[in-house]
C-alpha cells in the first residue's frame, strides 16, 4: 500500500470545506465523529490503568469541540473526565455541548492546576486547545495551560495537532514544545504528524468517503473490524 498522505494546512481547510459544502455533513455532525473516535482511541490505550480520571483540556474552537465531545463518550466508556474550559464561546453549538457535559455530571473547572496538582489528581491529560488553523505564538490565556502540560509527568493525548505547533512545521521555537504520549490525528494526519515521537500515533474519523480519499490521494489504512480508529505507528 503507498504511504498515508499528510495533508498540509491549505489542504486540511479544504478537506473540511469540501465535507460541509459537496458532502453536506455539518459540524456537528463531524465533531461528534471526531469526537467518537478520539474517546475510543484513549480506552483502548489506557483502559488498563487503575485510575482513569482525564482532565480534557479544551480550546474556543472546532479543537476543543472535539474534545467535549471526547469528554462525554468518555463518561460512558467508564473514565472520569474533567474539562478545563478557560474560554467559553456563546455559539449555540458549545453552548449545547457543554450542556450535554454538564448533563453527564462532568465538571468544568477554568483554571488550570499546578503541575503538582495535575500530576496528584489526574491519570491522563487531554490536549484539545488548538487545531490546524493555529499559528504562533499561544495568546497568554492558554500560556500557562501549554506550560503545565509541558512540564507533567502525566501521558498526554493531542488531537489532531499536538498544541504549540505550527500544522505544517511542527513544534515551534516560540512557544512551550509539546510532546505528546499519544497523536490522535483526525481525517488524515496533517504535516506536523512527522514530528511525532511519542509512543501512540493513531488515526480516527472513519467517515472520509472514498470519492475524497481518491481526489486527495489520501491512501488511508484499512479500519480493523468496526472500530473507529486505527493504529499507524506504535512504540508500546
Amino acid at each position: 500500500m503507498s504511504t498515508i498522505r499528510h495533508l498540509n494546512q491549505q489542504e486540511a481547510i479544504n478537506v473540511d470545506l469540501e465535507l460541509f459544502n459537496e458532502y453536506q455533513f455539518s459540524v456537528d455532525q463531524l465533531m461528534e465523529l471526531a469526537g467518537l473516535s478520539c474517546a475510543h482511541a484513549i480506552a483502548e490505550a489506557y483502559s488498563h490503568e487503575p485510575n482513569k480520571s482525564v482532565l480534557v483540556c479544551c480550546g474556543p474552537g472546532n479543537n476543543g469541540g472535539d474534545g467535549l465531545v471526547c469528554s462525554r463518550h468518555l463518561k460512558l466508556l467508564g473514565f472520569s473526565p474533567v474539562i478545563l474550559y478557560p474560554k467559553p464561546t456563546d455559539k449555540p453549538l458549545f453552548k449545547n455541548l457543554v450542556k450535554q457535559c454538564q448533563m453527564y455530571d462532568i465538571p468544568f473547572i477554568y483554571e488550570m492546576p499546578d503541575v503538582e496538582a495535575l500530576n496528584r489528581n489526574y491519570h491522563i491529560a487531554v490536549d484539545a486547545l488548538f487545531g490546524f488553523s493555529f499559528k504562533p505564538p499561544v495568546r497568554p490565556l492558554f500560556t500557562p495551560v501549554l506550560k503545565v502540560l509541558c512540564q507533567t509527568s502525566l501521558p498526554v493525548v493531542s488531537i489532531d495537532i499536538p498544541s504549540g505547533w505550527h500544522v505544517e512545521g511542527g513544534p515551534s521555537a516560540d512557544t512551550d514544545a509539546l510532546a505528546p504520549d499519544m497523536l490522535i490525528s483526525l481525517t488524515a494526519p496533517k504535516l506536523c504528524a512527522k514530528h511525532f515521537q511519542g509512543r501512540l500515533h493513531v488515526l480516527g474519523g472513519r467517515f472520509v468517503p472514498a470519492q475524497m480519499s481518491d481526489k486527495y490521494q489520501l491512501n488511508l489504512p484499512e479500519y480493523p473490524g468496526t472500530s473507529q480508529t486505527v493504529v499507524l505507528t506504535s512504540k508500546i
